[in-house]
């Protein structure tokens, strides 16, 4: 099966965004990956509804909003207002974790959890059924340009085993150092959807990285 390639946005050029947006439409992308961070859950602040709003008014591709920042119940309904069509939250994040999952399908958006490097799959068990994917943090969350953590893989194959035991159609989404020299054993260890920032906007031709990413064989 072919990835999912979800460039993140956060690396693009902010000074050309609707530029990149626009090489973004053109690419063989699946999704635009946004990343809010809220300067509290996460070391680092990105941005919020204006820059949001302003990324849909130009995307022709689905935004899989990440929220890295606490509280997220609290803005669940802005965000799809803004144009959300997934909406990841962290586990580590969430007093109500089921609530809140159930507040953002009834928004209409696809939900999501994700992991930090230090958070058991395992406790996604009684949650797993009722989301549409799962980010498993593959560097420590709030900057851009880690190095990746190596223990991702075995994860991802923890991650798998619970997907399939649990009878869910979750996607497996990697977020973090993802690029070309890794992305295969990702996809081989059961990885649906590869998120890439800085591999994709700091690359000569942008285009067929994204290509490259998308046509890495697993095999």
């Amino acid at each position: 099966m072919n990835p999912l390639i979800a460039p993140s946005v956060l690396a693009s050029d902010f000074g050309n965004l609707q530029a990149e947006v626009e090489m973004l439409n053109k690419s063989q992308a699946a999704w635009l990956h946004i990343d809010i961070m809220d300067g509290r859950f996460v070391p680092n602040i990105s941005f919020g509804f204006p820059v949001l709003e302003a990324i849909q008014r130009h995307a022709q591709k689905p935004l899989d909003v990440h929220l890295m920042i606490e509280q997220p119940e609290h803005y669940i309904e802005q965000f799809r207002k803004a144009g959300a069509e997934n909406i990841t939250v962290h586990y580590e994040a969430c007093n109500h974790l089921h609530r809140t999952v159930q507040q953002i399908k009834q928004t209409g958006a696809k939900a999501g959890v994700a992991l930090n490097p230090h958070t058991s799959v395992q406790l996604l068990e009684d949650i797993i059924a009722d989301v549409d994917q799962v980010i498993i943090m593959s560097v420590n969350p709030g900057f851009g340009g880690q190095k990746f953590i190596e223990n991702t893989y075995r994860r991802i194959e923890q991650l798998k085993e619970l997907i399939l035991s649990r009878g869910s159609q979750a996607l497996i989404e990697i977020d973090g150092g993802v690029n070309q020299q890794n992305a295969a054993k990702l996809l081989a260890s059961g990885a649906d959807v590869l998120v890439a920032g800085n591999f994709v906007f700091t690359a000569s031709d942008p285009l067929q990285t994204i290509a490259d990413l998308k046509n890495v064989s697993s095999h």
